[in-house]
């Protein structure tokens, strides 16, 4: 993909295309140099509301506080909460761990100044979707075991990608043609993240960049048998991976951070996490790295509500948005991830 076009996509993503909205205050601002919007409700609130972080999707190459405006201001409006929007930092340009640190501090200084926004401290909720549900997993982990600052009430990641270990798990197998997230091309954002460059695609999916001792270690949690059969029907063929490369290791080392695959987090980690969404779709190559992280959150009694888009595809939540062509399904799931939000 060349940086003509890049630049074009992002230009496009970046132009602002809503007025004001008659039912919330919104606002640009800078949390620790980190661009954010906040979305408020106007009408007067009995009490303190609920703070909803979002990181946006886009492969961390792509996506705005553009991109996701109807969706934040949509789920600010029906959840009557208080919406941030992060604007982090994008590769390749800026590459792992640029996007989760600005997501980190900017989760932090909001923390830090609730009072400021009428928000709950002991409703604070993370979520992204696609990219942004990585490191909306990533920063709640981070912050699991603080004590410096309000714990998380909850976290909601929708179609969130978690490892970089095997993209031959089924779903990968079996929407490696689907729209609106290829195979190859999440490989390709994955590695624009990593280092900054996306060759040796081919050599990341056949498996010749993770070592045998680093394979067997994470095959307890990253694993086709704990995917349940029903969702191996359409069709998967178990993968032998290719010789080991060292080579290709050596460019992609950071794959084994947890702050990088959230799914590689030690249990006691995991045990210390809140209250979790998690969305997946039938028709998403990601699909089942939200269930392998369904099975890791309860395996480890954390409580898990989980909603299953059997006619969705990727990114089919900020599409439900989109003016020439709504998806109904997309509508389904987002009125899911609110009132999951109103529960809490």
């Amino acid at each position: 993909m060349s940086s003509l076009f890049s630049f074009f996509v992002r230009y496009m993503q970046g132009r602002k295309t809503l007025g004001a909205d008659p039912k919330l205050f919104i606002k640009d601002l800078c949390f620790e140099k980190v661009p954010v919007r906040i979305y408020q409700p106007k009408a007067p609130p009995a009490s303190q509301r609920r703070g909803v972080i979002f990181f946006h999707g886009g492969g961390w190459v792509f996506g705005s506080l553009e991109t996701h405006e109807k969706l934040c201001r949509f789920i600010a409006r029906e959840s009557e909460s208080v919406v941030v929007s992060v604007g982090y930092r994008l590769a390749p340009e800026h590459k792992y761990p640029a996007a989760y640190e600005d997501c980190l501090n900017a989760t932090q200084h909001f923390l830090q100044h609730l009072e400021l926004y009428g928000v709950d401290p002991a409703r604070v909720i993370v979520c992204g979707d696609s990219a942004g549900g990585n490191l909306a997993a990533a920063v709640s982990q981070t912050l699991a075991g603080s004590s410096e600052q309000p714990k998380l009430r909850a976290q909601i990641l929708i179609y969130p990608g978690l490892q970089a270990l095997d993209f031959n798990l089924p779903s990968y197998q079996q929407n490696q043609g689907v729209p609106l997230l290829l195979r190859q091309r999440a490989i390709y954002y994955s590695l624009q993240y990593v280092r900054g460059d996306a060759s040796n695609i081919q050599e990341v999916l056949e498996g010749s960049h993770v070592p045998p001792d680093m394979r067997l270690k994470y095959r307890k949690w990253v694993n086709p048998d704990n995917i349940p059969e029903e969702f191996k029907v359409r069709g998967y063929k178990p993968h032998q991976p290719c010789e080991y490369k060292p080579e290709i290791f050596e460019k992609v080392t950071s794959i084994r951070e947890p702050t990088l695959c959230p799914l590689f987090a030690e249990d006691t980690v995991i045990q210390q996490l809140p209250e979790s969404f998690i969305l997946t779709c039938e028709y998403d190559v990601l699909r089942d790295d939200g269930l392998l992280y369904k099975k890791r959150l309860e395996d480890n009694g954390v409580r898990v509500t989980w909603y299953h888009l059997e006619d969705g595809f990727h990114g089919i939540i900020n599409a439900m948005n989109s003016d020439w062509l709504p998806f109904p399904a997309g509508k389904r799931g987002l009125d899911h991830i609110v009132k999951f939000l109103r529960s809490l």
